[in-house]
């Protein structure tokens, strides 16, 4: 157990808060737990956001300055990359200088690189900046969770965690809506410019709200060797992953970057029993329970982001919804986990996270084996239900797991555990998109030519089955400009027909991956440094 002392540094002549769970006498509202969670989810709400909305203006971002599509795949590779690789040490950062003015700076600069994005007049612009975007969402993540680890008291937290994964759900979820009518009524540049005002007024709230709370033992030194072991290897992993369904499985670059990172993290390893004050102390691994919330959230990544991956291009390119339409049938999803993430974080507080993190994995798995029934003529009300049922699942396992990760570490490491806890979703959910689109790209493949010589259709060369391939992958038809009606019409039905099966494929693999993770849920249990958060005093 650490020490529960924490550490007062706004500033000389305030006030100790005397109630952590309520406002501070002295202060007004600085400190107030629920308005911290306010706060904290304002800024939140802009990294969650940009995952998903900035796809949605890709197309006219292209069209405006004339990026070809692998330059426009960087504006997300590019952030999604800054971010997964620096989030642990973001988190490290929180817990030397204090997670208040991590997440401010956080904040400031992810809102002065999104404007920067909306002014930016060519494509390399755009990622450059898309790269400090994703920098600076990597300390205010770690920092948000670390916040509300101090200020909550244990029986409060869970919930304060359900209200910041709803947030971050329907963020998420509702990124590619907002983006589709910002794109379509404004501009590209609006998706962007859009975080400057709800920057300024998370910085306002957080100079006016936030409370910092250090650990008497935090660490007052940093491991440079091992930031660099870490993210060298977390780059090599992350880079692999991207760039896999481009050169391919069996290429020797994919390996080879799988290899680096394996070698990276083995000396990262190594150094860290080495160093006085390493980046991770291995000795936090040996919590069962912690590292069981990793493996969950890393599984429950892999068969959400991955799953959900394919079910945009089914809405999209096999029932012709337009983007906003398409965002606005997941809104069953969106919905649950809204709904869920508060009620899951009051039911995980009464009887702990094992049983609702195991049933909440058991209905992800049913909800992914139910869409891997989904075709051509299912409509809204069934896919409604499935995606319900995905939300239902997902909301106890957001909340339960993070709860599992941030709440077992020391206090004096809530950075690095909120770090860990979004590193593991980061990279679950580049897994799964990689693992199941290769899962996908083999079914389409091994399917695609039986199915067009099935169809009288007649034989294609090489180069056009490599090409046709391609386009169903993502449930389009390959359709040539000049086909007669009727033969356009049977290529639309093999494409869809075989996108399908692949994606029914990668479903039940998802699936699978939910149900071993039913498993991995009954290693968890309530994190017993919970109590070291709020509720103590303070120096």
């Amino acid at each position: 157990m650490t020490s529960q002392t924490t550490i007062d540094t706004t500033g000389p002549g305030d006030e100790a808060p005397a109630a952590p769970s309520g406002a501070t006498p002295g202060r007004g509202l600085r400190g107030h737990s629920w308005f911290t969670l306010i706060t904290v989810a304002v800024g939140v709400m802009m990294v969650a956001l940009d995952g998903t909305i900035v796809a949605i203006a890709n197309p006219a971002i292209g069209d405006d300055l004339g990026a070809t599509l692998s330059e426009l795949q960087w504006i997300t590779n590019a952030y999604f990359l800054a971010l997964a690789v620096s989030l642990i040490t973001a988190g490290k950062l929180g817990d030397r200088f204090g997670h208040r003015q991590t997440f401010l700076i956080g904040v400031v600069g992810f809102a002065a690189a999104s404007g920067a994005i909306g002014l930016s007049d060519s494509i390399a612009m755009v990622v450059v900046f898309r790269v400090f975007q994703g920098l600076f969402g990597a300390l205010l993540m770690p920092a948000a969770l670390g916040l509300l680890r101090a200020t909550f008291p244990a029986e409060k937290l869970n919930m304060a965690i359900g209200i910041w994964g709803m947030v971050i759900g329907a963020s998420t979820a509702g990124g590619p809506i907002l983006g589709g009518v910002l794109v379509e009524h404004v501009n590209w540049q609006s998706v962007f410019f859009i975080n400057v005002p709800v920057g300024v007024l998370a910085v306002a709230l957080g100079v006016w709200i936030l409370l910092d709370h250090r650990a008497e033992n935090a660490p007052r030194s940093f491991d440079i060797p091992g930031i660099a072991l870490l993210s060298g290897a977390m780059f090599c992993l992350v880079w692999a992953l991207i760039k896999a369904p481009e050169w391919g499985w069996g290429d020797g670059k994919t390996w080879a970057f799988v290899f680096a990172s394996i070698v990276g993290f083995g000396l990262f390893s190594f150094w860290e029993t080495k160093v006085k004050e390493p980046l991770i102390p291995l000795a936090l691994f040996r919590s069962v329970p912690l590292s069981a919330g990793v493996v969950l959230m890393i599984l429950m990544a892999i068969a959400f982001m991955g799953g959900l991956f394919f079910v945009t291009f089914y809405l999209q390119n096999v029932h012709g919804l337009g983007p906003v339409d398409a965002g606005l049938h997941l809104l069953p999803l969106t919905g649950m986990m809204i709904v869920g993430s508060p009620l899951a974080g009051a039911v995980i507080t009464k009887v702990g996270p094992r049983i609702p993190l195991a049933g909440g994995m058991a209905l992800t798995a049913l909800a992914m084996y139910g869409m891997s029934t989904l075709d051509k003529g299912t409509g809204s009300a069934v896919m409604s239900l499935w995606f319900a049922l995905l939300g239902l699942g997902l909301a106890p396992v957001m909340v339960g797991a993070t709860e599992v990760i941030v709440g077992n570490a020391p206090m004096e490491l809530s950075g690095v555990a909120g770090g860990l806890q979004q590193a593991a979703m980061q990279i679950g959910g580049s897994l799964g998109t990689a693992v199941l689109g290769a899962v996908m790209a083999s079914k389409v493949d091994s399917d695609l030519e039986g199915n067009w010589a099935d169809a009288g259709l007649p034989p294609l060369t090489p180069e056009q089955a490599d090409q046709a391939a391609e386009a169903v992958q993502v449930g389009a038809a390959p359709v040539a400009e000049g086909t007669p009606e009727a033969v356009a019409a049977k290529i639309t039905d093999v494409a869809h027909d075989t996108f399908l099966s692949g994606m029914s494929l990668a479903s039940l693999v998802a699936a699978g991956v939910a149900a071993v993770a039913v498993l991995v849920a009954f290693l968890t249990k309530r994190g017993e440094n919970a109590e070291a958060g709020a509720g103590v005093g303070h120096i």
